[in-house]
């Protein structure tokens, strides 16, 4: 028998469509939503990014050497961290609906916090691992959970810009990060504490800040609006619900069950949009994780510089992750944006795989950089836009989440220690999975290009919703 669950939404589907909407007021609407969740949404996506930035800047301090962390150990932390956070990727990202919003971000991101603050008081690599296995799990919910939320509030022109926003908090966290931790490792040996200890006690403490300010900032899901502090007023929320209601009707969930979530697990294209997810983080692991370590062993720069100089290159990608999903959203484009950055990708592995000068390999990273955090907003908004159904967003966000955190296990690997300072494994699988991406993307804007051409013949009914057609 199926397990159901009963969501009563303040403003219900038929109450949505009443009346017409100005553009101001709508335009209104979205600036205020921009303001409450897209602000503290990125800096809760940042989280996951901040551990990265951490532990990277870490790794060429002394820490690997207190905790025991020699041979793959430092690989094998980071690997547990990805396969916890995978396993509760689902039932987390459901949990956002039943729990709401503030409460799941909150609570989680509150653990997040404490968890990290006891990384700086661990002695061996086995505590280390315990403690990253917990950190996983109170990463598994944020992503897909914001993803979630975010693309439940705006329409699907407007999706890619949003996710944009998130991946610029999240690349000036951990470009800021790095020079906080070139900052913070200047301590070490103040109050009995080194430097990658204070890392942790410092940047912990500010993640405690934030999940406190996100019980009174964050939104709910749109029908729920009126239940958020100081936010929306009831006929702000009607014209919220009608904004989606007239882009995809879905904005109210069905009544829940396992066999009717479970079984958007069939569709083929949940599968393409994970398999393009996990071909992307095996580079931003690569990058993410490793790029201090790149720099230190790969260019021979000296453990301070190699923090510092990890910082550039993420300021560097707001720029172009900004610049892409506005084109992406004005033209409502999806398809060329992933492949156009998918091939700056390719020519940024080049430079820093084949090149014999130092600069030159450098200013590979800022273009494989930019691109991979380009396609980061691109590939949310392109599964996002093609799926309709809350149970099947939910399900779709913790799948790609998932397949992304499987792509954290694969490339945390693939920065092999003793293939310094060329890393030809990491570059050819980058290189590699970024071919295989714009292979997917072609398949899938064939696929969608007869979709739609069946659907303005009357011939077809695309996602279950009659007047949808898929973007690409």
């Amino acid at each position: 028998m199926a397990s159901t669950a009963s969501i009563k939404p303040a403003i219900s589907n038929d109450e949505s469509l009443d009346g017409a909407v100005s553009l101001e007021a709508e335009e209104r609407l979205r600036l205020k939503v921009d303001f409450r969740l897209c602000t503290i949404a990125g800096l809760l996506c940042s989280l996951n990014i901040l551990d990265s930035s951490i532990i990277s800047s870490a790794s060429v301090t002394s820490m690997l050497k207190d905790l025991g962390l020699e041979g793959n150990r430092y690989s094998v932390s980071i690997l547990i961290f990805t396969m916890a956070s995978v396993c509760f990727q689902l039932p987390a990202t459901l949990a956002v609906r039943f729990l709401g919003p503030r409460t799941f971000f909150s609570s989680f991101a509150l653990g997040f916090g404490l968890i990290t603050i006891c990384t700086a008081f661990i002695h061996t690599w086995q505590q280390m691992i315990v403690l990253r296995a917990l950190l996983g799990i109170c990463t598994s919910g944020i992503y897909p959970g914001l993803a979630f939320l975010i693309s439940s509030w705006y329409r699907r022109e407007e999706l890619q810009l949003r996710f944009a926003f998130l991946q610029v908090a999240q690349v000036v966290v951990l470009a800021t990060g790095g020079i906080v931790n070139f900052g913070l490792n200047q301590l070490g040996g103040q109050h009995g504490l080194k430097g990658w200890q204070w890392m942790y006690v410092v940047q912990g403490l500010i993640t405690c800040l934030i999940a406190i300010a996100t019980y009174w900032w964050i939104v709910d899901f749109p029908e729920n609006a009126t239940k958020s502090f100081f936010f929306l007023d009831e006929t702000e929320t009607r014209i919220a619900v009608a904004r989606i209601q007239r882009d995809r009707r879905d904005v109210i969930p069905t009544p829940f069950s396992w066999p009717e979530t479970l079984k958007h697990f069939l569709d083929p294209k949940v599968y393409g949009f994970a398999a393009m997810f996990f071909l992307l983080n095996l580079v931003s692991t690569a990058l993410g994780y490793f790029l201090p370590i790149i720099l230190q062993n790969g260019m021979g720069f000296s453990e301070n510089k190699s923090i510092l100089l990890s910082a550039p290159p993420n300021y560097y990608a707001v720029i172009p992750v900004l610049l892409s999903s506005r084109i992406g959203d004005k033209y409502r484009i999806r398809g060329p944006v992933i492949t156009f950055n998918s091939l700056c990708l390719i020519a940024g592995f080049c430079m820093l795989g084949f090149s014999d000068q130092v600069t030159a390999r450098y200013v590979g990273t800022y273009l494989a950089t930019g691109a991979y955090v380009s396609n980061w907003a691109a590939l949310n908004s392109y599964q996002a836009c093609n799926i309709t159904g809350q149970w099947k967003r939910a399900v779709t966000a913790a799948a790609v989440t998932a397949c992304n955190g499987l792509g954290g296990v694969a490339g945390s690997f693939i920065v092999r220690p003793n293939e310094a300072p060329r890393y030809p494994t990491a570059v050819w699988v980058s290189i590699g999975s970024h071919i295989m991406i714009i292979g997917i993307v072609a398949t899938f804007s064939m696929y969608f290009f007869t979709a739609n051409q069946r659907q303005r013949k009357g011939k077809n009914i695309i996602e279950h919703t009659d007047g949808f057609r898929y973007t690409y």
